[in-house]
């Protein structure tokens, strides 16, 4: 009854083989060719040749992260324009239709930019 299976199950089970000895074999080379003697100048972060300035663990403004988030919805909210610009020239008898959705989508857009614009998100003090 499961003889039809056995090939499926051999290329399986070779294949799990071959994962775990990929992965043993990774992990002795990295232990072979491992750093033998541990100095200030091996241990450093080395970051584009650039000495260490502070404290990785530095606490970052809340606006860094506003900017960010902001600039995440706006942008997203402009790739949702691109299906309707597709759909604009292929459906002609739906133009109005797009038409209009597409003014009621840019201004709930600019409403959400003067809102975050008058709340003083995009100062930068």
């Amino acid at each position: 009854m499961l003889k039809p299976y056995i090939p499926v199950l051999l290329i399986v089970g070779l294949s799990i083989l071959n994962a775990i000895g990929m992965l043993a074999t990774s992990a002795l080379a990295t232990w072979l060719l491992k750093t033998r003697r541990k100095t200030a100048a091996k241990l450093a972060p080395y970051e584009s040749g650039m000495p260490v300035l502070g404290d990785a663990r530095e606490r970052f403004s809340v606006k860094f992260y506003m900017v960010a988030v902001l600039f995440i919805v706006f942008d997203v909210e402009v790739v949702f324009l691109l299906p309707w610009a597709a759909a604009f020239n292929q459906l002609p008898a739906l133009r109005g239709f797009l038409f209009i959705e597409v003014i009621v989508f840019v201004a709930i857009l600019v409403a959400g930019y003067l809102y975050v614009w008058k709340r003083g998100a995009l100062q930068w003090d």
